[in-house]
């Protein structure tokens, strides 16, 4: 997802600096793109400090930015431990706080504009396995809907989008070929969502097509949130 905002973004005729903790990721997509790669753990204050510093330093005036940073581990509700509660913390919120801190200031100081998080539906329904990554990712949605009435009046929107399943390397390999036959008969579209599905959606909330929408949750997931009931899953077959 992040590859793909990054595509459009640039395509759209963007400067854009493109942040990964993994150095040769950043550099591939800057490669593709024409993007500035740059390394760096925005889960952690230093490196947000210095990546607005760097951000200031390249382009004087930063116009949006686009978050999109979060994964899950699977772990039933009663067997979570105080180490994976706090590791979804750090991967799903804590880097928000700072990119809405930082990049908050930076925009309010500078006229306004935009800031875009990727949520997900976890945050909105309750899914099996995801109690620690969906208390996150709605913790995410109110500190959009904060940072929307506090920045507000600077000129800076903030929004989120929360997308469904989404047909990355990393749920593919998860889900295999069966996962994917579900997924796409559990959607009304009948497809999964492909990354540049959300890219778009960010690109939107990004962009002055978007000038009057601030503290939003947009849902991207080909409308199976609005179809009951969810097929339950087989409990005892879900990982651990």
């Amino acid at each position: 997802m992040g590859r793909q905002i990054v595509h459009a973004l640039t395509q759209c005729g963007a400067q854009v600096l493109a942040v990964d903790v993994d150095g040769q990721r950043a550099a591939a997509v800057g490669k593709e793109t024409g993007a500035l790669p740059w390394t760096a753990d925005a889960t952690g204050r230093e490196d947000a400090r210095r990546l607005w510093e760097e951000a200031e330093r390249r382009f004087g005036r930063v116009h949006l930015l686009v978050d999109v940073i979060g994964m899950s581990r699977y772990r039933s509700l009663l067997e979570l431990t105080d180490e994976d509660w706090s590791w979804h913390q750090d991967i799903v919120l804590r880097h928000a706080l700072l990119a809405a801190q930082y990049g908050g200031r930076h925009l309010a100081a500078h006229g306004g504009g935009a800031l875009t998080f990727v949520s997900s539906v976890s945050g909105q329904t309750g899914a099996p396995m995801h109690a620690a990554y969906g208390a996150a990712k709605a913790g995410l949605a109110a500190l959009v809907r904060s940072a929307c009435v506090e920045l507000g009046p600077h000129g800076v929107r903030v929004n989120a989008v929360a997308p469904g399943t989404v047909w990355t390397p990393r749920v593919s390999a998860y889900l295999g070929e069966q996962g994917h036959r579900n997924n796409v008969d559990n959607a009304p579209l009948r497809r999964v969502a492909t990354p540049a599905d959300i890219a778009s959606a960010l690109l939107f909330l990004s962009s002055d097509l978007a000038g009057y929408v601030s503290g939003q949750v947009l849902t991207v997931d080909g409308g199976v949130g609005a179809k009951f009931p969810y097929p339950m899953p087989d409990m005892d077959a879900a990982p651990h």
